[in-house]
């Protein structure tokens, strides 16, 4: 039991009910940890609104729809603990213009389309409060009347705007949970350790803040080797033997020793994460001195924070995306194409072990040596056959490379890095010839590197995209 969390907060690993998990990360419970770390982040607010009329002569939608929906968000409040909802005007009575500024407040608008037989006045309501500029949601269900025919020019006109012309009230889930991502970003800080690599604007800490509200916080090797100096190695070793020794399935390379001081730097790094109340950590000198990072980041993935090798911006960004929206880890890809077999391979040397999120089982795992230098402490760890997975990367802080595939084979050869599993994709020739669809520039690691996730997010992306006003291409 020692390296579970609260299970509560996890429940329903369904597609939705993995929108649901996301936006957990900075508030779960580390049984084994200490407490609760990072601190809790506050609730996302969402203003809710009710745009038309309801009962008499507008039989659309019973006067009783509110409540019901009232009573509805309330179990979307605890099912997802960290929304809450404020509002609930319903429009008319109260004015358009009193509700724009009231809604300003708030980290998102979702909006409850209820009726308008002509269409027109409900329809100019919900175009005022989305000219807002928040991220907003619109509900309409069938039967709400004829104002839907105005509602997808609010996409083509660009508006942070996603609709849903839906009878299932379980979208209202999921949209919900994607709205909490920008918010979070803006609390979230990353360590950058020796510098970020990437793209430029992913490089620029003016950029990554102004774009996203994320905020990097530059630490010097040196100072890496001081707080791993501080780590008692008693604690150490109890690390390495509660999470690592005893968990894997076979040790070859590595000495006791090699794995008890990657645990030290473990700890290290989680007192500097501590200190400066951040979410995540990169760092371009994961493979060096104290100790490889391959551990420790495989670690703070397990446990829903994020760690991330080679000082790679963009694809720490990417992983802090999904872990916030799905509640699943990533794994930072080296890949490559075999085209006779369909596959794009995916291998490096630092992974989760639960890579369906922190309440999951955790793959199994042997422990080897980096392979590049056949020195250090790695990872090789077992994906699941036949899961599906999305493979992306936020590039340019304003456009999301993604794709799908599906798990069908693991290998162990020695010429890739230790972690490896073939997917089957749609078209593996096509995307070997469109890799970086023709948008992504810059040096190997730039254009090589990918993050994997468990799950297919595709159309969830999309919509989180539109929410938050990045592009999304479909690298195939």
């Amino acid at each position: 039991m020692g390296d579970l969390i609260n299970r509560r907060e996890f429940l329903g690993a369904s597609a939705a009910g993995a929108v649901l998990l996301g936006g957990q990360l900075g508030r779960r419970v580390m049984a084994d940890e200490g407490g609760e770390w990072p601190p809790k982040m506050p609730a996302v607010k969402i203003h809710q609104v009710y745009v038309g009329r309801t009962g008499g002569i507008y039989l659309s939608r019973p006067a009783e729809e509110i409540a019901k929906f009232e009573k509805y968000l309330a179990k979307v409040e605890r099912k997802l603990g960290d929304v809450k909802f404020v509002g609930g005007e319903l429009v008319p009575p109260a004015k358009v213009d009193e509700m724009v500024s009231k809604v300003k407040d708030a980290d998102g608008v979702l909006l409850f389309h209820l009726s308008g037989h002509g269409g027109g006045a409900p329809a100019q309501a919900l175009g005022r409060l989305i000219d807002v500029g928040l991220q907003t949601a619109v509900f309409s269900q069938p039967f709400s009347g004829h104002g839907w025919m105005y509602f997808p020019q609010w996409r083509k006109a660009g508006k942070k705007v996603v609709v849903l012309p839906t009878s299932d009230w379980g979208e209202i889930d999921q949209i919900v949970g994607l709205m909490r991502v920008a918010p979070r970003l803006r609390q979230t800080r990353i360590i950058v350790v020796r510098g970020p690599r990437g793209t430029a604007p992913a490089c620029s800490a003016e950029q990554v803040k102004k774009k996203l509200g994320v905020e990097l916080v530059p630490v010097t090797v040196e100072q890496t080797l001081q707080a791993h100096k501080a780590v008692d190695i008693k604690a150490a070793e109890a690390e390495a033997e509660r999470y690592w020794l005893s968990k894997a399935k076979a040790i070859v390379e590595p000495s006791r020793k090699e794995i008890i001081n990657s645990a030290r730097f473990y700890l290290a790094i989680k007192n500097m994460m501590i200190k400066e109340k951040a979410q995540a950590v990169t760092s371009s000198n994961c493979m060096g001195r104290p100790a490889k990072g391959c551990l420790t980041f495989s670690k703070l993935n397990d446990l829903g924070l994020v760690g991330a090798c080679e000082g790679d911006m963009d694809s720490t960004l990417t992983m802090l995306i999904f872990a916030y929206a799905f509640g699943v880890p990533g794994f930072i890809t080296d890949p490559v194409f075999d085209t006779s077999s369909n596959a794009l391979i995916h291998f490096h040397c630092t992974s989760a072990t639960k890579m369906d999120g922190p309440a999951g089982k955790r793959l199994p795992f042997t422990i080897r040596t980096q392979s590049d230098s056949e020195r250090g402490v790695s990872l090789d760890v077992e994906n699941r056959i036949g899961q599906v997975v999305t493979c992306a990367k936020l590039i340019d802080l304003d456009t999301m490379l993604i794709s799908t595939g599906k798990i069908f084979k693991i290998t162990h050869d020695e010429l890739g890095c230790r972690t490896q599993f073939w997917t089957e994709v749609a078209d593996a020739d096509k995307m070997f010839h469109n890799w970086g669809a023709g948008i992504l520039k810059g040096g190997v690691m730039t254009l090589l590197h990918r993050a994997v996730f468990y799950g297919d997010h595709l159309e969830n992306i999309k919509k989180l995209g539109v929410l938050m006003g990045f592009k999304v291409v479909e690298e195939v």
